[in-house]
């Protein structure tokens, strides 16, 4: 027998009611707001530069401009990706300044000794992975990860001023084909930074390690309970920062062609905002490279515009600080959003929750 619903003449079911038609409208407003809370940085982005390209024309919008903005960005990129592993393994790594800083030391007292590069570079990834190595092991003794990091920053630019007795190492020109360097009009540092992202994400995304990290960063516990060593992954992600601190610090000797012992602060401040624009909760667990990289993009934006319209570099600092409050703020209210759909389309037509119904 026929439903009422089905006979000629009955009136349509209005929505809610048993049989009413699924509500398409609500899932693409769902699919809408994930869209924009995923990809809200990139449009940012792209609305910043259409923006620039009018207010600072005619110099903006320029090949020689973009190439200059994706150098500085590739520049900070290196440590805001080792801020990233820090924070998807569950723990703020603050001693990358300290560990650039270090490393930069050692291979430039190689490079300064006239080592070969290669293994001027090899020592100083193998002091930042020791460095990270440490940091971890002592975050999964218990110890606060903020405070054994904060006092590693400190014990490492002690350590870099030993080993270069106070001074920068200067004349280190053997790495100036990766800091002023191209390749095909492309800048070096781009390309090396670029491959740096593509194999970290091929990485994160492809590989079961990389899967593995990301898990102990949300739920450490629940990655123990399941047998996997929890703890291993967490030292892991230790390791991976320092590793990036390490090539941040052969960056900045590339660029510079010396090797400054002192840490460089201002640049974690800006892997921080870079991280923090992309949308990764500094509780770690979840975030995406690309969209970091897309971060370290924006702040060079800013940077460029301003130093070409002749404005205060300061001001880089205040109008980063905003949009970093109001990306804060947007990937809240569309998380909220999504959610907020997602729960109410979980409701039954009578109003009862599918959870409590047998």
């Amino acid at each position: 027998m026929a439903d009422a619903s089905t006979q000629p003449g009955a009136p349509a079911p209005s929505a809610g009611a048993p049989g009413a038609p699924v509500d398409a409208g609500g899932s693409r407003n769902v699919r809408a707001l994930v869209f924009l809370r995923d990809r809200g940085i990139i449009i940012l982005w792209l609305v910043l530069v259409a923006f620039f390209a009018v207010w600072a024309q005619p110099y903006f919008f320029t090949l020689t401009n973009a190439a200059l903005v994706a150098n500085a960005a590739a520049l900070a990129g290196i440590f805001a990706a080792a801020v990233a592993f820090g924070i998807l393994s569950g723990a703020l790594d603050l001693s990358i300044p300290g560990t650039s800083a270090v490393a930069g030391v050692v291979a430039g007292l190689a490079l300064a000794a006239d080592k070969p590069v290669w293994l001027a570079i090899l020592a100083a990834m193998l002091t930042g992975a020791a460095v990270g190595y440490v940091n971890g092991w002592l975050v999964q003794r218990g110890l606060n990860a903020l405070v054994v990091t904060i006092a590693m920053l400190t014990a490492l630019g002690g350590v870099a001023n030993l080993l270069s007795d106070g001074v920068a190492i200067t004349g280190l020109t053997q790495l100036t084909w990766l800091g002023n360097g191209d390749l095909w009009g492309v800048p070096s540092m781009v390309i090396a930074v670029g491959l740096l992202f593509l194999v970290s994400i091929f990485w994160l995304n492809q590989f079961r390690s990389g899967s593995r990290l990301q898990a102990v960063g949300s739920n450490i516990e629940a990655v123990r309970r399941v047998g996997l060593l929890a703890d291993r992954y967490r030292i892991l992600g230790f390791v991976l920062s320092g590793i990036c601190g390490a090539l941040g610090g052969i960056a900045v000797l590339a660029t510079t062609s010396q090797a400054s012992p002192a840490p460089s602060v201002d640049l974690l401040f800006a892997a921080i905002t870079a991280v923090a624009l992309s949308g990764m909760p500094l509780t770690g667990g979840r975030g995406s490279l690309a969209k970091v990289l897309v971060g370290t993009l924006i702040i060079a934006t800013i940077n460029s515009a301003l130093i070409i319209k002749g404005i205060q570099p300061y001001w880089t600092t205040v109008i980063t600080g905003l949009l970093l409050v109001g990306a804060l703020a947007f990937d809240k209210v569309m998380t909220s959003a999504v959610t907020a759909r997602l729960t109410a389309s979980a409701v039954v037509p009578d109003g009862t929750d599918e959870s409590k119904q047998a």
